[in-house]
């Protein structure tokens, strides 16, 4: 067993769409068209063909199947709100450099950690006071825009074990490890506990992935992404003996083989022979920015960034593919007509760089201060600093609402103990969306 103690600053116009996960190459430009529950399906969508694995992606005017009155009169009221939902900064006075993640340790201590790009993490206490928790810049590589610290989560079990979880790029590639709380101040990580648990190579800078979170079964979660460049050249959406372009799934809390984790039992390739990388959960994505699980319901909800025309949303199952570089969305991309989609899970939303062209994943919502999102998956984008609404059923019944154009390069979504949704910006601030 393993041990248990423990941007829009516009520098240059080229940055302009280069993160999070947009490749360094041109992509289009983005507008200020907002996608609205009545906006007709992107043009020109390829036919996914009847083995397709997902009911598409267009918008579907909700008749009423499988939702209660209250459900439906709840929509038409978000409906009357469209676009009034403000930004509101919800630390005055703090500001961060390049923050791209808000954590909460699920300790009860009403702390929030924000993650820096560049390798610093500050906790902010109830009181309003920050103070620096972890600097690991000496081992972060941020030498390219989509490069640095990633990602951060918190054992379930942290309030017991001080234990957490990093995701970074390093000289060598992508790195993924275990950290503990100091033994001299519980109020500060202890650099030098660091304990490795994976890392891989990555052949170019950009799609890095970088998100962790913990499951409802207790497992670590790992989003990566393809590689990098543009179109996927190492076809690594769609190999599956590469940890590239995948959701990760392994036990922290064990070890086997000479790893410093485990493969958990149900994971869909354990004990294949094809040589099949048995850490992965779902494959065929392209640069999983931000994924969240729903508490409510467990799903688990992912954004993957698109290439130049398509920005998608995917409930992540088991062993499913999710297409890429097959197909970018719901169209063809290699080849770019009449591919075959047997086999393949197409999103459940997707929108064209029309509207923007980086999607930041977030949450579905199950705060109390806005009751109107109650059940709403909340995402926006990173280059046209659109915040956008999803109401979805399993049924694919699925109804999208612009809540706030707020011109901000919106890196990262968070939520607090009472599930209260904030988000970072590459302003320097962090904002929590308000109705008032």
């Amino acid at each position: 067993m393993k041990k248990t103690s423990i941007f829009f600053v516009l520098i240059a116009l080229a940055f302009l769409i280069t993160f999070p996960g947009c490749s360094p190459e041109p992509e289009g430009t983005p507008s200020e068209d907002t996608v609205r529950q009545d906006d007709p399906a992107p043009e020109e969508t390829p036919d996914p063909g009847p083995d397709s694995e997902s009911p598409g992606n267009e918008e579907v005017q909700d008749d009423g199947a499988g939702e209660d009155s209250s459900e439906e009169t709840d929509l038409e009221k978000l409906a009357g709100m469209e676009g009034s939902f403000q930004a509101v900064n919800a630390f005055p006075g703090l500001s961060f450099q390049r923050p791209l993640g808000f954590y909460v340790p699920g300790d009860g201590s009403g702390r929030v950690f924000i993650v820096e790009q560049a390798g610093k993490i500050l906790t902010i206490y109830p009181d309003g006071r920050s103070s620096l928790f972890l600097d690991i810049r000496d081992r972060v590589d941020e030498g390219g825009n989509e490069m640095g610290l990633l990602g951060l989560a918190f054992h379930p079990g942290f309030s017991e074990n001080g234990l957490f979880y990093l995701n970074y790029t390093g000289p060598e590639g992508t790195v993924i490890s275990e950290y503990n709380i100091s033994s001299k101040d519980p109020e500060k990580a202890d650099p030098a506990s660091e304990e490795i648990l994976l890392t891989f190579s990555q052949p170019y800078s950009n799609h890095n992935g970088g998100q962790l979170a913990f499951g409802p079964d207790g497992y670590l979660y790992i989003g990566t992404g393809d590689g990098g460049s543009a179109g996927d050249p190492g076809g690594n959406g769609q190999n599956r003996t590469t940890l590239l372009g995948n959701i990760l799934r392994i036990d922290i809390d064990g070890d086997q083989d000479g790893l410093a984790y485990s493969i958990p039992g149900d994971n869909p390739f354990t004990g294949n022979d094809q040589g099949f990388r048995q850490e992965i959960f779902a494959y065929g994505l392209r640069n999983p920015w931000r994924f969240s699980f729903d508490t409510a319901s467990g799903r688990l909800w992912a954004a993957d960034v698109g290439q130049d025309q398509i920005e998608e949303i995917d409930i992540i199952e088991k062993g499913k593919n999710y297409g890429w570089n097959i197909m970018e969305g719901s169209r063809c991309y290699e080849p770019p007509s009449d591919c075959d989609t047997r086999g393949l899970v197409l999103p459940v939303y997707e929108y064209d760089h029309s509207r923007g062209s980086s999607i930041t994943g977030g949450y579905v919502y199950h705060g109390n201060s806005l009751p109107l999102l109650e059940g709403i998956y909340v995402y926006a984008d990173f280059v046209s600093g659109n915040i956008w609404g999803l109401a979805y059923t399993p049924q694919g019944t699925v109804r999208n609402f612009i809540l706030a154009e707020t011109g901000l390069n919106i890196s990262s979504f968070g939520v607090d103990a009472d599930g209260e949704l904030y988000f970072t910006s590459f302003d320097g601030n962090i904002y929590r969306l308000s109705a008032e």
